[in-house]
């Protein structure tokens, strides 16, 4: 029987290590028009079905390179528990053009209601890249 509480243990721990995987950083919604962007400019074929996609900060833009690129976003916290429960994926199409860029990630409207039930408030977020 102690062999048993052991494994059980185990797979408990292994669950909870596996919920934290990835960066940690903040959002935000932001809203239309949502072109040009620095990626594609005008073409409405970058943004990817359900207009799940962001625009990222300095810190992940990496001098372009970020154009394309798609992560796995979860709420973590913010102000009167905005956090829906589960994850969105979604794809980089532009640079965030306001200086300083309020969040480390500016969410579509649809991508930002994914994962939050307040729709213009600053979130606690954890991303990984898919």
């Amino acid at each position: 029987m102690g062999l048993w509480v052991v494994a059980i243990l185990v797979a408990l721990f292994c669950k909870e290590a596996s919920l934290v995987h990835g960066d940690i950083g903040t959002a935000n919604s932001y809203n239309p028009p949502y072109t040009p962007t620095r990626c594609n400019g005008n073409r409405q074929d970058q943004f990817p079905p359900g207009n799940l996609f962001v625009s990222v900060s300095e810190g992940l833009w990496d001098n372009g390179a970020a154009c394309g690129r798609r992560y796995r976003l979860r709420c973590l916290s913010g102000a009167k528990k905005p956090c829906k429960d589960g994850t969105v994926d979604v794809k980089v199409v532009d640079f965030c053009s306001v200086r300083p860029c309020p969040s480390t990630l500016l969410l579509s409207n649809d991508a930002f209601a994914a994962i939050s039930h307040s729709p213009s408030m600053k979130i606690n977020v954890e991303y990984i890249q898919i």
